[in-house]
């Protein structure tokens, strides 16, 4: 079974000036390596004809099949359309169905449609025309010397609609595809290189058709295996044979599995006890309770939070005492210890989580330097407490941060 290689295309000036994020081409490089099609080169021109061209004619020698995504507005900077016209050597005709949905997507929004409008449904008389069910741009489908080719929408919804409709479907149909399982382990608390040294006898010992690739991001690491072969039962079966096998190693560190958050399975952990839980934060600013609460059904579990960001407010409400304040000041550990306990108690919940640090880029001194983080975790008859020493750059140090302290949770609830 030969390799089906994919090449992405995304088009316009905004995305090479960094105005508009190019979320389109990561998208679809999920999508075709869950059915198993290998992208092997992701361009990005701007808005120049010999530019487009040129990535037309490079892409079709390594492709066997290309996704273009942007430049086909009504406008005369989307060049997209008439510069494919031209490399497949066809005119543009109206399309008089292309026509009719354009028409009838107007007409139900209540907006009156222009003549540049209606030019979208003139298309490249060798295309196959792709209706577009939620935009005003069509798909255009073609195929050239064992090479297909996909035109889509720049808009993420419209060219999401139309890979789900049209090109996943279709690419069963035009080439032999393996069958690839995927299987997600997500950790935190530990270090890519530490992780690796851990797991690396298991790592070696994988066979040949299972692959291991690290997947770092903020204060997490994702284990990702991924299964090659001829049946989906099989594989999975072999895949969850070795998360068995490498678990008792790393089970300290594991909170989930493929899409589920840090957030999500501390959800799952307090739902399940019928515990509860309130914050205190200063250095993060609410930052952990946006977490939280952005899972639903959280409001089962999740009193409230507070953001005492001046210490007046950490004694008058949370009661840590003067003495604490003045003698250890507000970024110790004594003082996230008496706010954990504090939350705990004025919200009355199983557990109380508290933050205070010197985020940055000011605010330093040489006995606490900008990055220095306390955190505390208070439950019934005991409280945990850790310190951190982040970077120089404040919204890294929250999101840090904020990983520390639902791990730290994480880790005293499963002591408890």
């Amino acid at each position: 079974m030969s390799t089906v290689k994919a090449e992405i295309i995304a088009i316009g000036d905004e995305l090479l000036y960094g105005q508009i994020m190019d979320t389109n081409s990561h998208w679809i490089s999920q999508q075709l390596d869950l059915v198993g099609v290998r992208v092997v080169r992701k361009t990005t021109v701007g808005d120049n004809r010999l530019d487009i061209l040129d990535a037309f004619s490079k892409a079709e020698k390594r492709a066997d099949i290309i996704l273009i995504t942007g430049g086909l507005g009504p406008t005369q900077d989307d060049l997209t359309k008439p510069l494919m016209a031209e490399y497949f050597e066809c005119p543009i005709v109206e399309f008089p169905e292309a026509v009719e949905a354009v028409t009838t997507f107007f007409k139900r929004r209540g907006r009156e449609i222009t003549p540049l409008n209606i030019l979208q449904g003139h298309l490249p008389a060798c295309c196959t025309y792709v209706p577009n069910e939620v935009g005003t741009a069509p798909g255009m489908w073609f195929s050239k010397n064992g090479t297909y080719w996909m035109s889509m929408p720049g808009v993420p919804h419209e060219m999401k609609k139309l890979m789900k409709d049209f090109v996943l479907p279709k690419l069963p149909q035009l080439f032999e595809l393996p069958v690839i399982v995927h299987e997600v382990i997500k950790t935190v608390g530990i270090g890519e290189s530490w992780l690796a040294d851990l797991i690396k006898d298991w790592e070696n010992a994988l066979p040949e058709h299972i692959k291991l690739a690290y997947l770092p991001s903020l204060g997490h690491v994702k284990l990702r295996l991924t299964g090659f072969g001829q049946s989906k039962e099989n594989l999975q079966e072999e895949i969850q044979s070795q998360i068995a096998i490498v678990m008792p190693l790393i089970q300290d560190y594991v909170y989930g599995y493929n899409e589920e958050t840090l957030e999500t399975a501390i959800g799952k952990l307090l739902k399940k006890s019928n515990k509860t839980l309130a914050l205190a934060e200063s250095c993060t600013g609410g930052f952990i309770s946006h977490l939280i609460t952005s899972i639903a059904g959280s409001s089962a579990y999740f009193q409230g939070a507070l953001v005492p960001y001046h210490n007046q407010f950490k004694h008058e409400i949370l009661g840590v005492s003067d003495v604490t304040l003045s003698e250890f000041g507000a970024v110790s550990e004594e003082t996230v210890r008496e706010m954990a306990v504090g939350i705990k108690k004025l919200f009355k919940s199983d557990f109380g989580l508290s933050s205070s640090g010197i985020a940055g880029p000011d605010g330093g001194t040489e006995a606490k330097p900008v990055g220095t983080i306390w955190i505390a975790c208070a439950g019934d008859g005991f409280v945990e407490t850790k310190k951190l020493q982040l970077t120089q750059d404040r919204l890294l140090n929250i999101e840090l941060t904020a990983v520390a302290v639902l791990n730290l949770f994480r880790i005293c609830f499963s002591r408890k």
